[in-house]
């Protein structure tokens, strides 16, 4: 089967990446495009002319589709599609406004954006982690008064290059986490040519970004109760993340504590052996390997590892005892594919296969 899909927020730089790696998609065909009122009525070549950010060409099967107004053209859009990723860049409030109003069109949005990842009937997927999270769609259904029409999204970027690391090691009793995240500069929606404030020099501080790494996770392992995702009450976790002069990935030193104490060996063991949700599914977009574990004392590095399995798996390193937590690590993901674009495909193909979108 062929699903129909749409970009809303197209022109940006995950609307960019979604073009990318839908262009040639085994399920999904782009068929919309919505982006903001000054682009509206463009060639989608012509509404990206001059700030294309991607490396790779504009694919040519969707350089030719008509940018319409996200807003204004949505019922139009949603008549045309069979889904909708969303991407925009707009404050919290327009953003869930917007996606709603999708939604209620009868449109399934999958969203890039944060103003619905902790509502509570609003699953946040990582496909191999939580998958049965998506049992809450029916109840989201019913508060929104739909009957296809619904809103997934996926969890912010940062926590995708550590959190995966950590799930297969929950059976240990995970109690802490302390994670401190060097995040490269596309998380901010720019090149290292457009933001020179990064040439030569780390910015210790990102806007709003430690606060979702600390309550995130707890979604992600959160339990569905009445319709709804609780939180985990633990582990604690404890966040820093900065800004690195690197285009893309972010990589993570991680220092965590248990309640039993894992031998090494078991914890390497774990995360060569682990297949999530998507592995079993053969997802399209899921890496056969999710997370991969490197014994070079250098590894994982940014430059070398973060298109792993086309910047969709997990790389890990220097696993090793700590003084204060129990054992601490590096890990890395590709934060605009497995961290954003990518991530959200692997997403709705989950949903697809699970019957959510039909």
């Amino acid at each position: 089967m062929t699903y129909r899909v749409g970009i809303i927020g197209a022109t940006g730089m995950v609307g960019q990446r979604l073009v990318l790696l839908l262009h040639s998609h085994p399920w999904f065909k782009v068929v919309a495009l919505g982006a903001s009122a000054s682009s509206a009525g463009q060639t989608y070549k012509d509404a990206v002319a001059g700030r294309w950010k991607m490396s790779a060409p504009l694919p040519s099967n969707i350089a030719e589709i008509t940018v319409k107004d996200a807003l204004v053209s949505a019922k139009e859009i949603a008549a045309a599609v069979d889904f909708v990723f969303c991407a925009v860049d707009l404050p919290a409030k327009q953003t869930l406004e917007l996606e709603e109003m999708y939604a209620k069109l009868e449109c399934p949005v999958i969203s890039n954006n944060s103003s619905s990842r902790m509502t509570a009937d609003v699953p946040m997927i990582i496909p191999e982690i939580n998958a049965g999270h998506t049992a809450v769609i029916a109840a989201q259904r019913k508060r929104l008064g739909t009957r296809r029409g619904f809103i997934a999204v996926k969890s912010n970027c940062s926590i995708q290059c550590y959190v995966p690391a950590l799930h297969p090691l929950k059976k240990f009793g995970l109690s802490r986490i302390l994670a401190c995240t060097y995040q490269a500069v596309s998380g901010a929606g720019k090149t290292l040519e457009s933001f020179p404030e990064m040439i030569d020099s780390v910015i210790p501080f990102i806007g709003g970004e430690e606060e979702k790494s600390e309550t995130e996770p707890l979604k992600i392992w959160g339990e569905v109760e009445n319709g709804g995702i609780i939180n985990a009450k633990r582990p604690s976790i404890t966040a820093q993340c900065i800004r690195v002069p690197v285009s893309d990935g972010h990589l993570a030193a991680v220092f965590a504590s248990f309640d039993r104490a894992p031998d090494l060996y078991e914890v390497v063991d774990l995360w060569d052996n682990f297949k999530g949700e998507a592995q079993k599914l053969t997802l399209p977009s899921a890496p056969k390997q999710f997370l991969r574990y490197f014994r070079e004392e250098n590894y994982p590095q940014t430059r070398l590892h973060r298109d792993l399995e086309n910047g969709m798996a997990v790389s890990i390193g220097r696993l090793r005892r700590d003084c204060q937590y129990d054992i601490k690590f590096v890990s890395l993901s590709h934060n605009t594919l497995r961290g954003a674009a990518g991530g959200a495909v692997l997403m709705a193909e989950l949903l697809c296969a699970q019957g959510w979108i039909k």
